[in-house]
């Protein structure tokens, strides 16, 4: 007779039982082979896949180089928030406790706060019609200082503008840090002709979206004049509302500048949590694009989930408060709320969704 195995032994059923029991016996073997299959199962699975990552949407920081990345899910709202203090200095050192964000008038929890120098995104929106001739030199110098100013890993493009749009860059080179490319950027284009502001701000934001970075920023030179835009003031604005750009603008005019229109530089400014500076001369653009620089660079970055419902759709207030202990007053700016983009659900019905 042959011998049994050990795996085997334990499954025998003793031939002397009487029926009742041979069949008792029968069924609890049968489950409990059942039930050891299935255990193995479970340890084999758990064993070879990897270990559930949380779906918290918060930051991590690479510990190989130790650049920064944000890991976020389609209900987070992202905040860039600039601190200043009394004197209008940037002010570091703050914590997450030391701020509170409400949206619609209600305080939310942040789930994510950051105070790091991130690689960026970045555009720069120059006009070149031909109120702009006299002042194209020191516009020029400004864009370079900027670029010597920043991040040495952010990407950054041109946009010029007359009643055309253009990129400055060639159409195989999306972004660059490269400051001999950038200097071909601005020079490519003469200025002459009229303005088409808003059909560069728009196609300027659209570029941004093939960005890596998570911050993303637009530095629009302009008189804030239009006279040759198919989009409209209200089209842009809805636009700059929906994306997470920070735009921070700078005005160039004269008294002959009949063009000019500083309220749509501020405006664009202020519903993304940019600034509108408005030099006395061109020539001190270039001082204004260092600070920009070092504006972006000491941004703090805070992240929470809404507590309202994201189907209620419209435009979201923002309001983000700040104060600690030894400071004294504290300023704070950032983007002054968000508009939901319309989703389709699958009815084929309309809604406000992030």
């Amino acid at each position: 007779m042959r011998e049994m195995s050990t795996f085997e032994t334990p499954l025998k059923i003793r031939v002397d039982l009487s029926a009742p029991r041979h069949f008792w016996a029968a069924i609890f073997i049968n489950l409990t082979s059942r039930y050891l299959v299935l255990c193995l199962i479970v340890f084999v699975l758990s064993v070879s896949q990897p270990a559930a990552q949380s779906q918290d949407p918060i930051s991590s920081q690479d510990g190989s180089n130790g650049n920064y990345t944000l890991r976020v899910d389609a209900n987070l709202v992202i905040l860039n928030a600039t601190v200043l203090d009394r004197h209008n200095a940037l002010v570091s050192g703050l914590f997450k406790d030391d701020f509170q964000v409400y949206e619609n008038h209600v305080l939310q929890s942040i789930k994510h706060f950051s105070h790091e120098d991130i690689p960026v995104t970045v555009g720069l929106v120059i006009d070149n019609s031909g109120s702009m001739g006299p002042k194209r030199a020191d516009v020029i110098a400004a864009g370079l200082s900027f670029a010597h100013s920043s991040n040495p890993e952010d990407q950054m493009f041109v946009v010029n503008f007359n009643e055309h749009v253009s990129f400055g860059l060639p159409v195989d080179i999306p972004f660059t840090g490269q400051q001999d490319q950038l200097q071909l950027a601005f020079a490519s284009i003469r200025t002459i002709g009229e303005t088409a502001l808003y059909d560069a701000i728009a196609t300027a934001l659209n570029h941004l979206k093939q960005g890596k970075c998570d911050k993303k920023v637009l530095i629009v030179i302009s008189d804030g004049g239009d006279n040759a835009s198919k989009h409209s003031l209200n089209q842009v604005i809805e636009m700059a509302k929906k994306s997470d750009a920070i735009i921070y603008t700078i005005g160039i005019f004269d008294g002959q500048d009949d063009d000019r229109n500083p309220g749509v530089l501020r405006r664009f400014a202020k519903e993304t949590g940019g600034e509108a500076f408005f030099p006395q001369s061109s020539k001190e653009i270039p001082l204004i694009c260092e600070g920009i620089a070092r504006d972006i660079r000491n941004q703090y970055t805070l992240a929470y989930v809404p507590t309202i419902p994201k189907l209620d759709g419209g435009y979201r207030i923002v309001e983000v408060k700040v104060s600690s202990p030894g400071y004294g007053r504290l300023s704070i700016r950032t983007r002054a709320g968000y508009s939901l983009p319309l989703a389709t659900l699958a009815n084929g019905s309309r809604v406000d969704q992030p």
